[in-house]
């Protein structure tokens, strides 16, 4: 357990006075922490410190199993909710047929069309490194190709030896 998320509770709880509230909402006021550990004990329930910064701290008098339960329970929910995002890379060269152009532009559109982002790569070798605008000229040939499945998320940029363009799904 990180130290950010550990929660105090019971006897490690170092505060003399807290501000104690039930778990049904109902406010003890300021006690000693002996006397809201013997409160949460007769009930049968932890004294779990949530307001460490308060002054005094506020503990709340809760069943801490289940409410680290429901805590897992909402992460595990949100990390569900998150869209896990593919990006698939089709490698090109300045010297490429336009037939395995095409083909690659049609494994292309079936990525965009699967929701998937597409990123085109062009790699520059040996003296090509010299005029990388052919492999931007290659990418906008592709891009013409492309233009109506998909939205250009980043414009041909040389990075290297390579010049890359990501496309994304087209919206709606």
């Amino acid at each position: 357990m990180s130290k950010e998320n550990e929660v105090l509770l019971n006897e490690d709880i170092r505060a003399r006075e807290v501000r104690c509230v039930g778990d049904d909402g109902t406010v003890y006021g300021v006690v000693s922490r002996d006397e809201a550990l013997k409160i949460a004990e007769k009930q049968g329930l932890d004294l779990v410190l949530v307001a460490p910064d308060a002054k005094p701290p506020v503990c709340k008098i809760m069943d801490y199993g289940k409410f680290r339960y429901q805590q897992e329970k909402k992460q595990k929910e949100a990390k569900k909710k998150q869209k896990v995002i593919e990006i698939k890379e089709i490698k090109l060269s300045i010297k490429i047929a336009q037939n395995d152009i095409n083909y690659k532009v049609k494994h292309a559109v079936e990525f965009l069309q699967d929701g998937k982002h597409v990123k085109f790569r062009v790699f520059l070798k040996g003296r090509e490194m010299s005029t990388p605008e052919a492999g931007v000229a290659m990418l906008e040939k592709v891009w013409e190709l492309v233009k109506d499945v998909a939205d250009r998320d980043k414009e041909p940029l040389v990075e290297g030896r390579y010049v890359n363009m990501l496309v994304t799904p087209k919206k709606g």
